[in-house]
């Protein structure tokens, strides 16, 4: 039988952003490695364990940590947190099976970035490990050269247009930064967290589009997002944005001007098929990467808070 796939890949190039795998599934190493290798942006180096995971950080960190939840020994929930608590400024996006959603829920509390179905890994393993890498570069950027500030407000007005969500979002990241309240994964999670919110102010309330749309795929979520941003009286509507902060939390307000949704029938994030549900993955990551989330009666305004790390609050 053909052994474990090699821990360094060969003729890899060493400027290339690194991606630990830790799987103890050879099929399934085998996998990844080839949908990884697919964005060719990366170098991909695996282990076969948890315990090799933590001895291959401890030698040289990656860019990056992708875990299997399921493992012999280690497993992915205490991966997630011995990572999180010896290699803070190193992103775990996990990979969840069948049977794991409840697991997968503490990962993320427990500090896990972010997560994809197995049963999804082809169509969305590439854009989540673009997205959690390009917030934490940015963010180790920034934290770099920035130093901490007393207190700091803002408000934004910004058309339903979800290409602008991206810079919002960085800035709002630089501030939890620079603001003392978090070290790099926080402010990449607590940033993912208003991401979310955002775009389900465009798209939910704005452009009053649903997410049933994304049961067969996002084509027709897309297209009647698209129409919509050039129709009255959705293309006149804004969404506004409040962030407070000070070095004991952060406050971010997110207001749509659509008609806003009855919020008693938000479906309950702990349900095990809630995490694989297309209206149910933002609402999730939002509970799970903040403190408090908190909506309005109409539904159309949004409370996020998150408080100090422990970790800041030790420095």
């Amino acid at each position: 039988m053909a052994g474990p796939p090699p821990v360094s890949a060969p003729n890899a190039v060493p400027d290339l952003p690194v991606i630990l795998v830790a799987d103890d599934s050879l099929l399934e190493q085998r996998y990844v490695g080839r949908l990884l290798d697919q964005h060719g942006g990366w170098r991909v180096v695996f282990a076969r364990s948890g315990e090799e995971a933590l001895a291959a950080i401890t030698k040289s960190q990656p860019a990056l940590l992708l875990t299997d939840m399921n493992m012999t020994g280690m497993d992915g929930l205490t991966l997630v947190e011995k990572v999180r608590e010896q290699f803070a400024r190193v992103p775990v996006v996990l990979m969840t099976g069948s049977g794991s959603e409840r697991v997968a829920v503490a990962a993320l509390k427990a500090g896990a970035a972010d997560y994809v179905a197995k049963q999804s890994l082809a169509h969305d393993l590439i854009p989540v490990l673009d997205r959690v890498l390009s917030v934490g570069q940015a963010a180790h950027r920034r934290y770099q050269v920035l130093q901490g500030m007393t207190r700091r407000s803002s408000q934004y007005v910004i058309e339903s247009d979800p290409l602008l969500v991206p810079p919002l979002v960085a800035q709002f990241r630089e501030d939890l930064i620079e603001m003392g309240l978090c070290d790099l994964t926080g402010a990449t999670r607590a940033g993912i967290a208003i991401e979310e919110a955002l775009l389900n102010a465009i798209y939910h309330g704005n452009l009053e589009v649903s997410s049933d749309l994304r049961e067969n795929g996002d084509e027709e979520f897309h297209k009647l997002a698209r129409e919509r941003r050039g129709t009255e009286p959705y293309s006149a509507r804004r969404v506004r944005v409040t962030a407070r902060l000070t070095p004991a939390r952060a406050v971010f307000v997110v207001l749509d001007q659509g008609p806003g949704f009855d919020i008693t029938k938000l479906p309950d994030p702990t349900d095990p098929s809630f995490i694989e549900r297309a209206s149910g993955r933002g609402v999730l990551l939002m509970r799970a990467f903040m403190d408090e989330v908190r909506y309005n009666t109409t539904g159309n305004r949004v409370t996020l808070v998150k408080r100090r790390d422990r970790s800041s609050r030790d420095d």
